[in-house]
């Protein structure tokens, strides 16, 4: 008879990205994890084979996460609304959800980063309302760019970079409002 499992993907999924969170990828560690589950580590290479697989799996996890909340972002039948309102799923996401920042918009060693189709996945939904605003040919860059600003603003938020007083509320939708209009501008360029 197999011995009865002690510990499942979800479990395991938790605990790192509670690990991330806390202290960073450095902190993502089979041995830590399994504590954190309460196995030993040996057992946990039952589930993931590899440091590197469960950094993927943990990545590609969140990422799926963040697909799916984007997607619910649109629908809006105005890619502008649906855009503003992707930007700040992404914000709210990455504020509440800090490993974000480290496992999706950082670079990860080969066999570390999110399972590419999941990639595709989760930025499907912006480069549809991309696509809308700017025309298939530049929804890629426009996509990256908005991505760009959008991950930057959030990491220096959660940094608390913003240390000259005003509302980060307001800029962060002022940034938008810039975003918005260099994409109405090219948009309007043939």
């Amino acid at each position: 008879m197999p011995t009865p499992a002690r510990t499942s993907v979800e479990q395991i999924l938790a605990a790192g990205r509670r690990l991330v969170a806390t202290d960073g990828l450095e902190g993502l560690t089979m041995a830590r994890v399994a504590e954190l589950v309460g196995v030993r580590a040996p057992s946990l290479y039952k589930r993931v084979p590899s440091r590197a697989a469960l950094v993927r799996l943990v990545a590609t996890d969140l990422l799926a996460e963040l697909g799916a909340a984007l997607a619910q972002g649109v629908g809006a039948g105005d890619p502008e609304a649906d855009l503003r309102e992707m930007a700040r799923t992404l914000r709210r996401f990455a504020m509440s959800e800090s490993s974000l920042l480290v496992l999706v918009f950082s670079p990860l060693p080969d066999g570390m980063a999110p399972d590419p189709e999941e990639v595709v996945r989760s930025v499907a939904p912006l480069l549809a309302v991309t696509t809308q605003l700017v025309g298939a040919q530049r929804s890629l860059p426009a996509a990256r760019t908005l991505t760009a600003w959008l991950t930057g603003f959030v990491r220096m938020e959660g940094q608390g970079s913003f240390g000259l007083g005003g509302s980060v509320d307001e800029a962060f939708e002022f940034g938008l409002d810039v975003m918005l209009a260099g994409l109405r501008g090219v948009a309007g360029v043939s």
